[in-house]
Formats: C-alpha cells, sequence, structure tokens
C-alpha cells in the first residue's frame, strides 16, 4: 500500500503551486484582482525608476474589452531604466526571479513574485502572452513573454529590436474575470493613494470609462537611493546566526561579526569575548556550533546596543504627510510623528510613521456621518486589502480611544495614515497586502498612534473647555441686562449704558484667560474697569 502511495511523488515548481493557489498573490476577486495588477506593475516602475535617480512619470491605461465575461486591457508606461534584454524573460516570466528578495534594500517589491505572477494571471484566464517593450541602454527590445507553468521558466518571443534613446518598460496584459470599479477597493484609489505616499512621481490614468484622471508631481526631489544595510543583533535568532555564519567567507569569527551585522565595533567585539570566554574568536565561521550560536544570541540580547541605522530605510516623511493631510482632509487638527528607528526578528529595521487627522473632511464618510479610518501604507505603497488580518489593524484596535476623548473609533471623524518603512516587510502573503503581527512591530505602531493621540486629547479638551466657558458667557450675560438697569437705579446713575458695558468687559475678562491667569491679573483688569 505505501508503495502505491509513493508512486504518485512528485516534483512541482513555484509556478504550478501558485497557479493552484493564485488566491495567495492577490488574485481572489474581480475588482481585487485588477487592482492587483495595477499594484504589481506600478510598484515596479516605481522602483525602477527611483534606483535609475529618474523623477517617476507613470501611465496606467485599462481599457474594457467584454464587459460580460470581465476582460479587460491593461497598458503600462513608465520612463524607467527599462530591462536588458537577456533578463526581460526571468524578470517579468519567471517566479522568486528579480533583484530584491536577496538583498537588504528598502524596495516596494520583495519576493521576485509580483510581475511574474501578473503574466502568469493573464496566461491562465486569456491563454495570451503579454506584450513587453523595454528601453534599456540605447535599445528598444519588443517581446512577448509566456511562462511555462511546468518548469517556472520563460518563454521569450522577441519581435523587433532597434537602437533608440528611449528608456523605460511598456507591459500590456489582456486578462479575464476582473472588474473596474471606482470604489475604495479599486484601481482609481490605489492609485490617489500611491500619488499621496509618491509626491515626486507623476501618475496618469485613463480608465475605461474613457476618464483621464492626474496625480500631478508635487516635488522635484528624488527619494535617496536605497542603501544596503546589515542585520542588527538584536532580533537575530539562532538559525538566523548559524545561516549567516556557515555561508560567510570570512576568515575568523571576529571578521565576521565586524562585517554581518552593523553596530559591532571592536568595544563590542570585546564584550562578547567578555561574556563568551570559551569561544574561540579566530576559528572560522563555518565551525560554530548550533549550541554557540545559542549562547552568541542570548549574549546579544544582553548587551547594550545602540539603535540600527535609518541610512537605507526612507519614509514618506512628517512634512508631506502633513501637507496631505491638509490638502485631501482639511482637518481642525493635524497630527504627525515617525518614531526612530526599530528593530524586529532577524535583526531587520524598520520605521513607523503615523499621521492623525481630526474634523473637517477626516474620517470615512457614510450618510452624514463620518466613522474612523485607516489608511495604511508599507514602503510608500497603499494596502486596500486584508485589513483584518493586518498588523497594523490589530494595533489601532488596541488603543483605548476613551482615554484620548474619543468614546469610539469607528464612530469618530478621524483618519489615521500609518506607514511601515523597512528593508524587509514582513507581509502576511505574497500578496503584499497586510503585514504580520510581529509582537515588536505593532508595539511600535501602538506606540506611534498614541503619541498622536495625546496630541488630539490636548486639542478636544480645549474644544471642550472652549464650549463651557462660552456657555457660561452666554448665560452670564443674559443678566447683564438687568442687571445693569438695577445698578443704575439704585445708584441714582443715568448712564446705564456704560454700566452694562462694563459688566460685559468683566465677564469677557473672568472667561477669556485659564484660571491661573485670572487670580494673576483679574485684580488689575477690574481696577481698571472700576
Amino acid at each position: 500500500m505505501a508503495k502505491d502511495v509513493f508512486t504518485q511523488f512528485k516534483e512541482h515548481s513555484v509556478a504550478e503551486f501558485f497557479k493552484k493557489n493564485k488566491q495567495m498573490l492577490g488574485f481572489s476577486g474581480k475588482i481585487r484582482s485588477l487592482t492587483t495588477i495595477v499594484h504589481e506593475l506600478v510598484t515596479n516602475s516605481l522602483d525602477a525608476a527611483e534606483e535609475g535617480r529618474i523623477l517617476p512619470d507613470i501611465v496606467v491605461e485599462v481599457s474594457e474589452i467584454n464587459k460580460d465575461e470581465g476582460r479587460y486591457l491593461v497598458h503600462i508606461e513608465d520612463n524607467g531604466t527599462g530591462i536588458p534584454e537577456k533578463l526581460i524573460g526571468k524578470a517579468l516570466g519567471m517566479m522568486l526571479a528579480g533583484t530584491k528578495f536577496h538583498r537588504y534594500v528598502q524596495q516596494r517589491g520583495q519576493q521576485g513574485i509580483g510581475a511574474a505572477g501578473v503574466t502568469m494571471y493573464s496566461q491562465l484566464t486569456t491563454g495570451k502572452s503579454v506584450k513587453v517593450i523595454s528601453g534599456y541602454k540605447g535599445k528598444k527590445v519588443t517581446c512577448e513573454v509566456l511562462i511555462d507553468i511546468r518548469t517556472n521558466k520563460p518563454k521569450v518571443n522577441i519581435l523587433n529590436r532597434e537602437p533608440s534613446e528611449w528608456h523605460g518598460l511598456i507591459y500590456e496584459a489582456e486578462v479575464k474575470d476582473v472588474k473596474y470599479d471606482k470604489s475604495s477597493y479599486g484601481v482609481y484609489e490605489y492609485l490617489k493613494r500611491t500619488a499621496l505616499a509618491n509626491p515626486h512621481a507623476s501618475i496618469t490614468f485613463l480608465d475605461p470609462l474613457g476618464e483621464r484622471h492626474i496625480f500631478p508631481r508635487s516635488v522635484d526631489v528624488i527619494p535617496p537611493k536605497p542603501k544596503p544595510v546589515k542585520p542588527h543583533p538584536l532580533g537575530i535568532s539562532t538559525s538566523d546566526l548559524i545561516d549567516f555564519a556557515h555561508y560567510s567567507k570570512e576568515p575568523t569569527l571576529s571578521s565576521f561579526f565586524r562585517n554581518t551585522f552593523s553596530r559591532i565595533s571592536q568595544l563590542k567585539l570585546d564584550e562578547l569575548r567578555n561574556y563568551l570566554p570559551d569561544i574561540n574568536f579566530r576559528m572560522k565561521p563555518r565551525m560554530l556550533s548550533w549550541e554557540q550560536a545559542d549562547r552568541i544570541v542570548s549574549v546579544f540580547k544582553k548587551i547594550k546596543w545602540i539603535s540600527p541605522s535609518s541610512d537605507g530605510i526612507y519614509p514618506i516623511g512628517e512634512k508631506q504627510i502633513k501637507k496631505s493631510i491638509y490638502n485631501i482632509l482639511n482637518p481642525e487638527f493635524c497630527e504627525v510623528v515617525e518614531r526612530k528607528p526599530k528593530i524586529y526578528r532577524g535583526g531587520i529595521p524598520f520605521i513607523v510613521e503615523v499621521g492623525l487627522a481630526y474634523g473637517g473632511d477626516a474620517g470615512r464618510k457614510i450618510g452624514s456621518s463620518r466613522n474612523g479610518d485607516v489608511i495604511r501604507f508599507a514602503n510608500r505603497a497603499p494596502l486596500l486589502f486584508d485589513a483584518g488580518g493586518c498588523g497594523i489593524t490589530d494595533a489601532v484596535k488596541s488603543i483605548d480611544w476613551k482615554r484620548y476623548g474619543i468614546k469610539n473609533f469607528d464612530d469618530a471623524p478621524i483618519t489615521l495614515i500609518i506607514n511601515v518603512s523597512s528593508v524587509h516587510i514582513p507581509y502576511t502573503g505574497a500578496g503584499k497586502q497586510a503585514l504580520s503581527s510581529e509582537q515588536d512591530l505593532v508595539d511600535e505602531i501602538r506606540n506611534a498612534i498614541m503619541d498622536v493621540a495625546r496630541k488630539m486629547q490636548i486639542h478636544i479638551r480645549g474644544k471642550v473647555r472652549e464650549r463651557e466657558r462660552a456657555t457660561k458667557i452666554k448665560s452670564i450675560l443674559k443678566y447683564v441686562e438687568q442687571l445693569s438697569m438695577d445698578l443704575a437705579e439704585l445708584a441714582d446713575y443715568s448712564e446705564r449704558d456704560k454700566i452694562n458695558k462694563k459688566l460685559i468687559k468683566l465677564v469677557e475678562i473672568k472667561y477669556s484667560k485659564t484660571k491661573k491667569h485670572n487670580d494673576n491679573e483679574s485684580e488689575s483688569d477690574n481696577r481698571s474697569v472700576d
């Protein structure tokens, strides 16, 4: 019987796996599938332009071919660096191939799956190849790309080669079982949020209804080029350390520590030696045993380390978030915080930034009311789906909003803009729409939210005090007129209006200042009135 079972034993390619599990790539609904296609290609376009130090100009066109079948043509054009001819197939027609997965560099894409996933989805739903035009270093190549699902190998059919000074990439795919919808989960909303977080990009969108939407560039400064960073000792697991050590070409354990991890100076190395006198720091890293690695990781947690460097991490920026909030939401209150770099498992640094808008057009409009809204980003790329299973959402829900003057976040006119920037975002799936609830990550997001919420609390308390002050003034002024008449009659004083004005001034002085100032100043103010 066992023999019969194992006659069915076979190897499968990663492409075959994702063919059967395409929902893991984000292809799990008609509206979501179309947005996922645009998301994967636009993030690649932004990364390519920034790598080449080019201000991105991106054109997205979605054309309806057959509404009943949900068949659309997606055309995306950018002015990035383009792709060399020999790598077009691997970049766009091979899973887990690319420039990103193996590097500690902040980029929107990470796994080398996204664009190839779009190629596969086009192939699975229409049976057609995608058309690609790449302009790279003086040569323009036009070709068609397919994926051999069984082997996860690209099939490239070159249609034309010609010299050209144009650089960039045009990607055109016909897809089926998708739907265009101008909702909060659709392509338009995705591009609007992308423009919000990437003010250096110019994005033009031609929708299936024939409308042209332009999200103009608002700054002419290209974000700094992503820099590779080294993992931080904190957050490194025993398995991580063993992997790094056994693949290292460093001659000694000492040089391995100094050159593999950040923040390990000679002084820190000496501190490690003091904690671990029985470990030979002159041995080759590949000789490190699991037991030794486990002890070293324990010592890492005892040492006081300098925070990770933020040189390789580029968040949206406090000024830009605040500018976007005021331009879009026109709130009565706005606060933005950018936290210092932290690390999570694997020694990976990350930065959390949170913007809070209260009042005005903040919050999600439902009927005549506005409810709490959370706009999520990772490396400046919008996250529209899977909010319920996202670490960002978990952090928002964990806040006791009553402490900050909000009875219920879901019923309050609040918008939270939350962005996590890192060299490696811990997504819950290959579709890159939700963050894993890593405890270090959730705690840091929570701390950032509480930072801005405390400022909002001060604002709300000020509003309450102002409302109480206005109510008191209004109540007292009701009696001023009568009091003026009575005082004039009792004092046999004919200038009743003068008494009325002085009484009004006394009331305004009393309630236009805080109690602290009233205690110091009311006497002199009263004397001046007298």
